[in-house]
């Protein structure tokens, strides 16, 4: 395929995928970063032997630094991000036969987490600028057998908390707000996290706080904290964090706001500098006083103003060094038997054929290599702006 698309044109010469010089030579900055503070806590736990203790004082220091972060009374680590969901809609008391709102286009273990309870999702549209639940088309959604909603702030998008939160409360519906992309972001006047009855966080491999795995919840709600935990006590704690990765954790939390002002700054500087790029639609719509953390930047691609497909624009990218990848597969295929759909989901359809996104370590670099980011996105749009056949 390459070899038939290769052409005379300079342009294409010039791309790395055909041959040339790529931009970032270096390729992608790995993930996570090589701390200091993490490896300082690293030998901590091993030298008093924490890390290999049922009960020790990591993970209760992280709790505490959770709830604290988002000025509430409880958070609880866990496993993963994913089990997470699962265990705030469990101690929101929803059941088997309920229904649950949910994106669409999301993360596909937020569905899955609805089904392991025997609830059934139902499928609102996004807003195409958020990537978000569109918070507009929820009230038409609702049903006799509606008891929750799991909205997540996706891809550098943050979704309006305060209008989700008055039409929750009006209806008697519960909220699990996921913000497992965006820890640390701002959602108005509250930590992103703190607006849902239950806030969610991921510590997976590739995400802002990082453990390789392990999740959290953080609630306000006394009686969803004890739910939870007692849920998770079978005989010991079934799903724990372990107390190495709880170790890791605090260093992080501590530097996360300094590291997204630097994550909103370089996104914001790619961003303003592909505006003129035809073609790709920036997802960045944020209320007023709020601020997303940037786990993923994110642009609708546009096929038609490219004249190459995704599959393409995203090889040649990651050719010229970028860690660049398509979205989410939502959920637009899912069968009735599996969930309701409330309405038609032409911009989760949308998400799903045309999102591109830009993984998070690289916004941490200096600014030549921001700059060399934006190069490359020009230079594959130079090249792929000529009449080539897809």
């Amino acid at each position: 395929m390459v070899l038939e698309e290769q052409t005379s044109d300079s342009r294409l010469r010039h791309l790395a995928l055909f041959g040339g010089e790529a931009t970032l030579e270096e390729g992608p900055p790995t993930w996570p970063l090589p701390d200091e503070s993490v490896q300082h806590a690293l030998k901590s736990a091993f030298a008093d032997g924490s890390w290999g203790r049922y009960h020790g004082p990591h993970v209760e220091r992280l709790e505490a630094s959770l709830a604290e972060y988002h000025a509430v009374p409880h958070a609880l680590a866990c496993c993963s991000g994913t089990f997470a969901v699962e265990l705030a809609l469990r101690a929101l008391k929803v059941k088997a036969g309920d229904e649950v709102i949910l994106a669409g286009y999301d993360f596909s273990g937020n569905f899955r987490s609805i089904e392991a309870i025997g609830a059934r999702p139902v499928l609102v549209d996004i807003d195409p600028l958020s990537s978000s639940l569109d918070v507009s088309l929820v009230e038409d959604a609702i049903g006799a057998a509606t008891r929750a909603i799991v909205v997540s702030h996706l891809h550098g998008g943050i979704a309006p908390m305060s209008t989700l939160r008055e039409i929750a409360d009006r209806r008697g519906l519960q909220i699990v707000e996921d913000a497992c992309q965006t820890p640390g972001g701002r959602v108005e006047s509250r930590r992103a996290g703190a607006w849902g009855d239950v806030g969610v966080l991921s510590f997976g491999g590739s995400k802002l706080l990082t453990a390789g795995r392990g999740g959290a919840i953080v609630t306000a709600r006394e009686d969803v904290f004890q739910r939870a935990k007692s849920y998770c006590e079978q005989g010991n704690n079934a799903f724990p964090l372990s107390e190495l990765q709880a170790a890791v954790l605090l260093p992080q939390l501590q530097e996360l706001d300094a590291r997204n002002v630097i994550r909103r700054k370089n996104a914001a500087f790619i961003t303003k500098q592909l505006r003129g790029v035809n073609g790709l639609v920036p997802v960045d719509q944020i209320p007023l006083e709020s601020a997303a953390s940037f786990f993923k930047l994110a642009w609708l691609f546009d096929e038609e103003a490219w004249t190459v497909d995704r599959e393409k624009f995203l090889a040649a990218m990651q050719a010229e060094g970028i860690a660049i990848d398509a979205g989410f597969r939502g959920f637009i295929r899912r069968g009735s038997g599996r969930c309701r759909r409330a309405g038609e989901l032409m911009n989760s359809a949308r998400a799903v054929d045309s999102t591109v996104l830009l993984h998070h370590p690289v916004l941490l670099e200096a600014q030549s290599t921001i700059e060399r980011v934006v190069a490359a996105f020009r230079k594959v749009h130079r090249a792929f702006s000529a009449s080539i056949a897809k």
